[in-house]
């Protein structure tokens, strides 16, 4: 009976994970922010387009999109830091 109740709540538990593939939301200063729909017509489908900007705490944040099969981008990833030199 001991090991049943063992493999029932690892079932459970591991019920509860993600997978990892949790989608990255929109922030304010990000393209698609607030639900906005951008589309690029002339730009390939499958390219990435980078996107920069200072957050609302005065971040420093790149964003990468990917133009989609229907010509809308997908926040792919983000990251925030200090503005390099340049």
């Amino acid at each position: 009976m001991k090991p049943a109740v063992i493999a029932s709540a690892a079932v459970i538990a591991l019920s509860s994970c993600s997978s990892g593939s949790a989608e990255i939301q929109p922030i304010p200063g990000s393209i698609t922010y607030g639900g906005h729909v951008a589309r690029l017509v002339k730009s390939p489908v499958g390219s990435a387009m980078p996107h920069e900007f200072d957050d609302e705490f005065g971040n420093f944040v790149q964003e990468v999109y990917i133009v989609q099969p229907d010509r809308t981008l997908k926040l792919v990833r983000r990251k925030v830091g200090q503005k390099p030199d340049r």
